[in-house]
């Protein structure tokens, strides 16, 4: 399509390289500028197999890019004076301030400041298909540090803490209000919760595949690791597989099981680029995209900065140049991001995982060439 160039830096289709280079299996990648959407482009299989091929309207599950769309939910309510991030999460939530946990405010929980990381009883994969029984062990959990101290990533627990203030103050759950506010008025390919009836849309993720190497460096790396972070990551460890089962895909696990495409994304976030102010008010945006500290994470163990429930670009360069540009990464590789200085936002899903926790290659190779063909890189 006009207006973006594709190429990468050595003249070859980002997209195509990361076919040639980088191993992918399927994927797609979506841009947005200047308020009308420039790039939606989808290759590959849909399955590790190569049986099915990718098609425009292939859904994945992209993991905690889905905390990106559960966060603008939040803002949305924040952007109508029904939520306000400074309370008590117990103003909305009254048997969260149980254990300690009544002055903790929504921005805590929002930015990954909330110290429940994971939860600290045994937990199974079934267990996240059981909204009120994560919700209540959550509410009545210790913080694993100081609430406000520091970050430590919310892997999963994230989803269910916000989403039940959410599903507090509109009487409807994260994906419903997703669906009905944000998805269902924009058009937006993607869900919280997936409909039964779209099954049959999906790739299937081929998880993480680690060589024995990588497998012994995790190994030791969890077993020195925090409560902190051991709660977030191996309670219980996920490969990246558990996405293809159905009922995975059917629930509602804000944090992590959003499925759609590129183009559903970048439907999304382009509204916060174009000055329309459809979703939400540049004031309210603005708030959104303000730090909240950088910190090394208790759980990622790397140094990062959050707004209110979006990761900030900073130094690094997350999504692009600006450190003001924002957005989300999902485990294996998929992603989304916005720079309204730029008027650019971009999404990438894929179906094979990659072992970075953060920018994968593919992703920021793509980002890389949205950047050249703006001049801005």
């Amino acid at each position: 399509m006009p207006g973006v160039d594709r190429r990468g830096p050595a003249g070859v289709p980002s997209q195509q390289a990361n076919f040639a280079e980088r191993g992918e299996i399927g994927a797609s990648v979506a841009v947005a500028a200047g308020g009308q959407p420039v790039v939606n482009l989808w290759a590959g299989w849909a399955d590790p197999a190569r049986t099915r091929p990718w098609q425009q309207g292939t859904l994945t599950n992209v993991w905690s890019t889905t905390k990106a769309m559960t966060s603008l939910c939040a803002h949305v309510l924040i952007d109508r004076g029904e939520l306000d991030p400074d309370a008590p999460v117990g103003r909305y939530w009254p048997e969260f301030a149980a254990a300690g946990k009544a002055e903790i405010p929504v921005r805590w929980i929002m930015c990954h400041q909330s110290g429940l990381t994971g939860l600290t009883v045994p937990t199974t994969l079934a267990d996240y298909y059981d909204w009120d029984k994560i919700t209540a062990l959550l509410a009545g959990q210790e913080p694993l540090f100081p609430p406000g101290s520091t970050s430590g990533y919310q892997a999963i627990t994230f989803g269910f803490l916000v989403g039940e203030v959410i599903r507090r103050i509109a009487g409807q759950s994260c994906g419903a209000f997703f669906a009905s506010e944000i998805a269902g008025p924009l058009g937006a390919d993607f869900f919280i919760g997936l409909p039964r009836a779209e099954l049959g849309r999906c790739s299937e993720l081929l998880g993480v595949r680690p060589s024995e190497d990588e497998q012994a460096a995790i190994a030791q790396a969890y077993a020195s690791a925090s409560p902190a972070a051991q709660a977030a990551l191996i309670n219980p460890a996920l490969t990246g597989d558990e996405a293809n089962a159905d009922d995975w895909r059917t629930a509602e696990i804000p944090a992590a099981n959003g499925h759609g495409t590129a183009m559903g994304l970048v439907t999304v976030f382009g509204t916060l680029v174009d000055g329309s102010e459809r979703l939400i008010s540049s004031k309210t945006l603005e708030a959104a995209r303000r730090t909240n500290g950088r910190h090394t994470d208790a759980v990622l163990g790397f140094p990062i900065e959050f707004g209110l429930g979006f990761g900030l670009s900073g130094p690094e360069g997350h999504f692009g140049p600006n450190p003001a540009a924002f957005g989300h990464d999902g485990f294996g590789g998929s992603a989304v991001g916005a720079d309204p200085e730029a008027g650019v936002a971009f999404a990438y899903v894929m179906n094979r995982m990659g072992m970075n926790l953060a920018d994968d290659p593919r992703k920021m190779a793509l980002i890389n060439a949205v950047y050249e063909s703006l001049g801005g890189a």
